[in-house]
């Protein structure tokens, strides 16, 4: 088992945060950042609960743009919250349906403003981010906001957080690194717990037990699927299917280590599985390979992708792409930024992402191959272990 990280973060971390936002809300004339969502605000203050998984309480914190965050937050949730660093906690004992926090937060964002030379209010309206709270509630909240202080504006803050939380410290690696390694233990033995005759209920089962054992905190994420000869499938549950020889397998999990994810995939063969397959299973492989080469510093996204996409078509790639090769990685699943056409973000030191390579090499058949990796300034760090260069097959 890797050396397990310490958990949390010094405080020192959450005030280099709290200086690289403000930064980013003075650039964008912000007095006032209102996070609503899961992880923006466990970013932001190193709030991690699964209280989050019950949809009955809004949580709120404010980034004013000078001094320290403030949370607007339920009775419930003020002993969790409380921390060196969250010390301005002011709370409703929710849920309370007339008024479920909006007051106050109301009251919490007008006096943030009044500090401010700012009246515009940045809240997350872009790509890959939503609201949480209550659309009523958000109405309500502008509403209010526009009585007492006419001249507010209501702005997109996606790239401000979007900058801050792309670029990732060592203590976020030291976290991805380890859960990684944690879920690589185990790919590395799954034919010890794999055989035909199993259906893929009993395997994913398995597979999260052995993750749990291996020292993760949750499976939070885990597809996969199983056919002859390849699959057509990559993120659906178990369905009851029995493995069957000439199968090949392929598992795709996101588990977590102190709310930091892994992201990446493994593939295996069953029996007599055909050449078709073993020659798709090593073009993705080889795509990675030529991904890992060209993702450095001051490569974009998009060339990363074109690089990986031209050794897929010189392998005989048929039909669309799954859309995008790779995203960024942290404490959700996927972040931003893709490994696509369209993107053209440059590559920076410090950004965690995925090299995910995919091609339907036959109509109704494909492969997929996934790795987690750091950006450096000489190359590319891998935080899984790299999957072996040719497909592992267990025979029967």
């Amino acid at each position: 088992m890797p050396d397990v990280p310490k958990r949390g973060f010094s405080i020192d971390e959450f005030i280099r945060r709290l200086a690289a936002i403000q930064s980013q809300m003075s650039a964008q004339g912000i007095g006032a950042l209102l996070l609503t969502t899961e992880h923006d605000i466990f970013y932001f203050s190193g709030f991690l609960s699964q209280f989050w998984q019950s949809p009955t309480r809004p949580w709120y914190v404010i980034i004013p743009d000078q001094g320290r965050p403030i949370a607007v937050i339920p009775e419930i949730g003020v002993n969790a919250m409380s921390s060196e660093f969250i010390q301005d906690i002011r709370s409703w004992p929710a849920p309370h349906p007339e008024d479920d926090g909006i007051s106050l937060l109301t009251d919490a964002l007008l006096e943030v403003l009044s500090r401010s030379v700012s009246s515009v209010i940045g809240i997350n309206k872009g790509s890959e981010t939503h609201i949480r709270m209550p659309l009523n509630d958000f109405e309500r909240l502008g509403n209010n906001l526009s009585q007492a202080r006419p001249n507010f504006k209501m702005i997109d803050a996606t790239p401000a957080i979007r900058a801050v939380r792309m670029i990732k410290s060592e203590s976020e690696i030291d976290k991805i690194r380890y859960v990684a390694q944690c879920v690589s233990n185990v790919f590395d033995r799954l034919f010890l717990f794999s055989d035909i005759g199993m259906t893929d209920a009993q395997l994913f089962r398995t597979f999260t037990t052995e993750c749990l054992s291996a020292g993760v905190d949750t499976v939070s994420y885990l597809v996969g699927g199983a056919g002859r000869h390849g699959y057509d499938d990559i993120i659906s549950p178990p369905s009851g299917r029995r493995l069957q020889d000439a199968d090949v397998l392929i598992f795709d999990t996101g588990c977590t280590f102190d709310g930091y994810f892994c992201d990446f995939d493994r593939n295996y063969g069953f029996g007599s599985v055909n050449d078709a397959a073993k020659r798709a299973y090593q073009a993705v492989w080889q795509a990675t390979e030529a991904g890992l080469k060209m993702a450095r510093p001051g490569n974009t996204c998009a060339q990363v992708f074109s690089t990986m996409h031209a050794v897929l078509e010189k392998a005989g790639a048929i039909g669309e792409t799954v859309g995008r090769y790779g995203h960024g990685l942290g404490i959700q699943l996927t972040e931003p930024p893709s490994f696509a056409a369209w993107e053209h973000t440059v590559l920076r030191e410090g950004m965690v992402m995925t090299l995910e390579p995919g091609m339907f090499y036959r109509p109704g058949k494909m492969i997929v191959h996934e790795e987690n990796i750091v950006i450096r300034k000489a190359g590319p760090e891998l935080l899984s272990r790299r999957a072996p260069p040719e497909l592992p097959i267990k025979l029967s």
